[in-house]
């Protein structure tokens, strides 16, 4: 939207940024002639709102939901994340509107009541999960709905929360078994096969019960079982994380994953399976380099067969939101395109989902700040960037 190396747009940034946060929430930008649109889904002063990757996001034409965690903010917290981890609790946001307006729900009040990495329900309130005794019965209904919480970024383990209304209302927690693996800490990733089979891409845990591996797991009878299908990446000394997956037809899957390198690079990469998931081969890297820290993929397939892919540039000097296409169902991709910049984002941003809405264009919600602008509110939040990919044929 706005270059860094122009003084005095930033300038105007921080201004647009003082009035979107007291008025409308809504700022308009152009990024070469192109129409960016960005959106609030939820701020609110003394609160931090963050990690939209860590859940799911659902859309239903011009109605979209999204997952997200809601904490007080401490500035005096160490490390990264600035927010006091005993008030962490799990929020759904649901628009009717293409992405413009946002109601926010408890999700504990709608059944996802068991304690969680990002959820940090005090013991007296929260549910143990169970084992699911009876399958799931439809897969395919449109208003099906699958989400994971994990009690550490390690090995696990996970638990499940299904839905058959749209997020209205949640079942479980159901246990996630481990299927021979050294431990899964799950986000949420998965693909529906049929009436009752399901592919999930989880994360692993190493050999040595760090994150982390990506693997391939799938239930053919309702998510009573569920079996180990094939690990995509390789152990290293970084890690592989966080996958974000489609199926390209019957026998292709693709996904992009999360990865950080031994030297500290932080990257996107790409597999593609042609067996419907039983052997992997590494594609191009979609993004070589997404920052420090680095930052989740957010991948889906556009009505007109292309692919698009959002990601963060983490940075503390001013964080970045990218997009980029694929004509070749990942083969290979165009350059980067920048959707935001310039706003005084440290690195405590991103975590992106991405969908696409009724009139074709493309909304990615990701958690943003704008605490390297002086003056401006420290607080982290949930934003939405709307734009339209046929600006980029």
């Amino acid at each position: 939207m706005y270059r860094e190396n122009q003084p005095k747009k930033l300038q105007l940034v921080s201004l647009i940024f003082v009035i979107v946060m007291s008025s409308s929430f809504n700022v308009f930008g152009q990024t070469d002639g192109k129409q960016i649109q960005h959106e609030i889904v939820f701020a609110e002063d003394g609160k931090y709102a963050g990690w939209p990757a860590n859940h799911g996001v659902w859309s239903w034409g011009d109605e979209i939901l999204i997952g997200f965690v809601l904490a007080d903010y401490n500035e005096s917290t160490k490390g990264l994340h600035t927010y006091e981890i005993p008030s962490s609790r799990n929020r759904y946001a649901r628009s009717l509107d293409g992405g413009v307006t946002w109601k926010i729900t408890d999700a504990y009040k709608i059944g996802q009541k068991a304690w969680g990495h990002d959820n940090d329900i005090v013991p007296e309130k929260a549910v143990d999960p169970v084992v699911l005794t009876k399958p799931i019965k439809d897969f395919t209904n449109p208003e099906f709905l699958l989400t994971f919480l994990r009690h550490n970024n390690h090995d696990g383990p996970s638990h499940f929360y299904f839905s058959n209304n749209k997020g209205l209302s949640w079942e479980g927690a159901f246990k996630f078994p481990n299927v021979g693996l050294p431990g899964i800490a799950n986000r949420t990733d998965y693909v529906v096969d049929g009436k009752q089979s399901l592919s999930v891409f989880v994360t692993t845990a190493k050999s040595n019960k760090r994150e982390g591996r990506v693997a391939l797991v799938r239930t053919t009878d309702g998510g009573l079982t569920w079996n180990l299908v094939s690990y995509i990446t390789p152990e290293h000394e970084g890690f592989d994380i966080m996958p974000s997956s489609i199926r390209l037809s019957e026998s292709e899957l693709l996904t992009t994953i999360r990865s950080r390198m031994k030297n500290g690079l932080n990257l996107i990469s790409s597999y593609k399976s042609n067996d419907n998931g039983k052997t992997w081969k590494r594609l191009k890297d979609p993004a070589p380099d997404t920052g420090r820290g680095g930052s989740p993929p957010a991948l889906t397939k556009l009505k007109d067969g292309r692919l698009a892919l959002g990601y963060i540039n983490r940075s503390e000097y001013g964080s970045r939101v990218h997009v980029r296409f694929s004509d070749d169902n990942g083969e290979s991709w165009s350059d980067e395109i920048t959707l935001r910049s310039g706003e005084g984002a440290n690195r405590d941003v991103g975590y992106p989902r991405i969908a696409q809405r009724a009139d074709g264009k493309l909304i990615l919600v990701y958690y943003w700040n704008n605490t390297l602008i002086e003056g401006s509110k420290p607080y982290r939040y949930i934003a939405a960037t709307i734009f339209d990919p046929n600006d980029w044929k």
